[in-house]
């Protein structure tokens, strides 16, 4: 997906929401800003850009790592933090993988056999 990435060129079709589905684009824009709005919420901005550079990491939405990236930065988190950002979000990808691996040997019929 990232090879369609291209950021300057991508903000122009931001026009079809605000053509077709304003009312949607005004309410997530005013969700989104509360999420992250500078003060007012219990977790530290920074760590809220980090959490959200995780989850971004996980889902691989190019357009949410640089954002988020570059939000947390600016908020304060050090190139440490951006990695072990990374490193949670690869964990919790594999964890995925791990206990998936379980359902599928549930559904596979495996253990079910004695040697």
């Amino acid at each position: 997906m990232t090879e369609y990435y291209e950021p300057t060129e991508d903000r122009k079709f931001a026009k079809v929401y605000k053509e077709q589905t304003p009312d949607i684009l005004k309410a997530w824009g005013d969700f989104n800003g509360a999420v992250f709005a500078d003060e007012g919420r219990e977790i530290p901005r920074k760590y809220r850009e980090l959490i959200a550079l995780a989850v971004a990491l996980t889902t691989q939405c190019a357009y949410c790592i640089e954002s988020h990236a570059k939000a947390a930065t600016s908020a304060g988190a050090t190139e440490g933090e951006l990695a072990e950002a990374a490193w949670v979000a690869s964990a919790l990808r594999a964890g995925g993988a791990f206990a998936h691996g379980r359902m599928a040997f549930k559904l596979a019929g495996a253990g079910q056999h004695t040697h």
